[in-house]
């Protein structure tokens, strides 16, 4: 297959252990909110690795014993975002930006591709890490999937998809979205949609993890962006230097 590298090409990028990590502060966040909504302490954290906001939250309030968890997602959601940005500093103390990750972002920055998220984050929390690591200049946020939008990964997905085509007015071919992550639930939910999934081995599963989720193509970091570019090409890694940037 031949590469049109001015097809416009949009690029889904997961945030938590892709581009940045942050440490324990994920769970001082929904410490500091969980006491404000529900009144008591944070006894124990629903699994977040690549998971949604929305379904974190519902397992975490069943953990402990909070029923109809629905009813306080939005007040939640609003804890969640100020307990955020009071931690910024603590993000910086705790937490950096992963090798690769602003070269990549940077390199991509052309007229003719689409850079967000698609992440588990609700929206703000989204915006406070990429900000507290100087990345956010390189993402729409407008047109990203949330955390809020769903309890699992692929409607993130779906949404985001259908946002940058609604914002930009243009079609973004299925073979021309990318969703790059570094956990297998990431590649499943891209497989599922069918969008090309590029798993980075930057977080708790390796290369063999995400292989076998059948991702396209399986780096082991952001470091090199030659291979990140090639990853994102149709027919990789024979498409080409020239696709997308």
């Amino acid at each position: 297959m031949t590469a049109n590298p001015h097809q416009p090409t949009l690029i889904l990028w997961d945030i938590d252990r892709t581009l940045v990590t942050t440490g324990e502060v994920s769970r001082e966040i929904y410490a500091r909110a969980f006491e404000e909504i529900v009144g008591q302490p944070l006894r124990e954290l629903a699994d977040m690795a690549g998971r949604t906001e929305q379904a974190i939250l519902v397992d975490t309030l069943s953990l402990h014993g909070v029923t109809n968890p629905e009813s306080s997602f939005d007040d939640f959601y609003a804890a969640l975002a100020v307990a955020a940005d009071k931690l910024r500093e603590r993000m910086r103390v705790v937490g950096n930006r992963l090798p690769g990750a602003e070269k990549a972002l940077a390199a991509l920055a052309k007229p003719n591709v689409v850079q967000t998220v698609v992440t588990g984050n609700i929206k703000p929390i989204a915006v406070t890490k990429l900000e507290v690591f100087h990345l956010s200049g390189y993402i729409d946020f407008e047109v990203g999937g949330y955390g809020s939008d769903s309890d699992t990964r692929p409607p993130l997905i779906l949404q985001a998809w259908q946002r940058a085509q609604h914002k930009y007015g243009q079609v973004f071919a299925a073979d021309r979205v990318a969703v790059i992550g570094d956990t297998p639930l990431d590649v499943a939910a891209a497989r599922e949609v069918g969008v090309r999934a590029i798993g980075v081995a930057t977080g708790s599963s390796g290369i063999e993890d995400l292989m076998a989720a059948q991702a396209d193509t399986v780096l082991p970091d952001l470091t090199d962006t030659e291979a990140v570019i090639r990853a994102l090409c149709p027919g990789a890694p024979r498409a080409g230097r020239s696709c997308p940037a």
